[in-house]
């Protein structure tokens, strides 16, 4: 069974090479870069055997992108924490949000209307929430969210879908992307939050799909691989209008 490699980093910025990739279910580290040709040095190299390859790669490397613990201990944060990072952060909040569906959104009024058929009306849903959105995106912040949709949607999704018109009244701005394409591009399965590019907060749920605690990742080679899934998803994502359209077209 072929591996599942995660990109971890390349310090080259011209063809990617050399770079690291991390085995998500060993935690092996596979290097790949230019081999060592020269027959002198390669003399010198102790337990090279055969069928074994060495290569070069620069330090930086694996001071950026190698692995600087055996076992990682997660920054476990509050949700008051959490919350308080939407309204700390300067410039950007960005969210992938990649599951079939979530707990909470189904013990709202809302989501009862939508599932028996009404309309939503939004005003006003959510007063405090609205109210704090309109404030920040007021002082110049942009929060944006790529929302991962399966074919067919989940009543969740289409729920989400619908909500969408909230969101972008306050000032966000929701873009969708088909499963299937998001598989195809390598983006993660987890559902998280960046924050000015700096920090990551990762949304840790239970297989009931309640969110159960967010672990905040502040490492710079782990937030540049969730920056670079961030440029991927949103390079391929559309706004949530077209996407609806989409849907109603192939009805």
């Amino acid at each position: 069974m072929a591996r599942r490699l995660r990109f971890n980093g390349t310090d080259s910025g011209v063809n990617g090479c050399p770079a690291i990739h991390e085995d998500l279910d060993t935690g092996e580290i596979i290097v790949h870069g230019p081999p060592l040709t020269n027959r002198e040095d390669i003399a010198q190299l102790r337990h090279l055997n055969q069928g074994e390859t060495a290569i070069v790669v620069p330090r930086e490397l694996l001071v950026d992108f190698g692995p600087k613990e055996v076992t990682r201990v997660p920054n476990i944060i509050t949700l008051d924490e959490f919350d308080r990072l939407f309204t700390q952060f300067e410039h950007t909040a960005w969210r992938l949000e990649t599951r079939s569906r979530y707990a909470s959104d189904e013990l709202t009024d809302t989501y009862a209307q939508f599932t028996r058929g009404e309309p939503v009306n939004w005003d006003g849903v959510d007063a405090a929430w609205c109210a704090e959105r309109r404030e920040q995106t007021a002082l110049g912040k942009r929060f944006e969210r790529v929302r991962i949709v399966d074919n067919p949607p989940t009543t969740g999704q289409l729920y989400l879908l619908d909500n969408a018109r909230r969101n972008s009244a306050v000032g966000e701005k929701i873009f969708n992307l088909w499963r299937v394409d998001a598989d195809q591009l390598g983006l993660p399965a987890e559902d998280f939050w960046i924050f000015d590019s700096r920090l990551v907060a990762l949304l840790n749920f239970d297989d009931a799909d309640n969110l159960v605690n967010v672990q905040l990742i502040t490492e710079p080679p782990a937030v540049l691989r969730y920056s670079m899934a961030r440029d991927t998803a949103m390079h391929h994502a559309v706004p949530y209008e077209e996407f609806a359209a989409q849907l109603t077209a192939k009805e």
